[in-house]
């Protein structure tokens, strides 16, 4: 039988090792999440190595390298009682770290796209417990309104563009993080953090060279 639990720990003492995990909240979150339960059993057993694995949907969707979330997360300053809007749900794990952030004040609703991968969410979510996680099928290229404004929000696909949307949903200050660049490149995208300030201007700054699946949607690489 493997030691998930174990595997976990070691996962976390690495990042924190290679700087990927920069706070305790981030660490606590990635030690209370099992990302065992948000794989396709096909590859439960690699739950924790450093890389993608495939999900249920249309083949283009992953679940994240692990590294990944720390990254994003560390650079959007996630905090207790913050509203977060992430932009394909994928497996779920990603709302789940995010809802450890945000505390029982805070509030996740997470965007996805494809119905496999939103049933495929929606299942490993409510098995794990993690069921006030809002989740939406729908074009998460247009963000969601509803919930809107969001204090951070998170894209996990590569955009031709940041969708005018979701800088529209992000509160003032706001920090929003999304891959930008095609995705067929051989040098990945960019990774572009965008702070808006107290008074709505937008600063925008490149972090790291990614390589993430195309956004569909209204805004994205793929219409639908």
């Amino acid at each position: 039988m493997i030691d998930f639990e174990a595997q976990r720990r070691r996962m976390v003492e690495r990042y924190r090792a290679q700087g990927y995990i920069k706070s305790e909240e981030m660490a606590r979150a990635m030690l209370a999440v099992p990302r065992e339960e948000f794989m396709d059993p096909s590859y439960i057993q690699y739950a924790y190595y450093d890389q993608p694995f495939p999900i249920p949907g249309d083949g283009r969707q992953t679940i994240s390298a692990p590294y990944m979330y720390p990254i994003f997360y560390e650079a959007l300053e996630i905090r207790k009682g913050e509203k977060v809007l992430e932009i394909g749900a994928g497996s779920g794990y990603g709302a789940a770290l995010a809802r450890e952030l945000v505390g029982p004040t805070g509030k996740v609703v997470s965007v996805e796209i494809n119905k496999v991968t939103y049933e495929f969410a929606r299942s490993n979510l409510q098995r794990t417990g993690y069921t006030d996680v809002i989740l939406v099928l729908g074009d998460g290229s247009l963000g969601y309104e509803p919930e809107a404004p969001y204090d951070k929000i998170c894209v996990t696909a590569s955009c031709p563009e940041v969708p005018p949307p979701l800088i529209e949903q992000l509160k003032a200050p706001g920090r929003l993080i999304a891959p930008v660049g095609p995705p067929s490149s051989l040098w990945g995208q960019d990774l572009v953090l965008i702070s808006k300030d107290e008074e709505g201007k937008i600063k925008r700054r490149t972090i790291m060279q990614v390589v993430y699946v195309p956004l569909q949607g209204r805004y994205g690489w793929v219409r639908r």
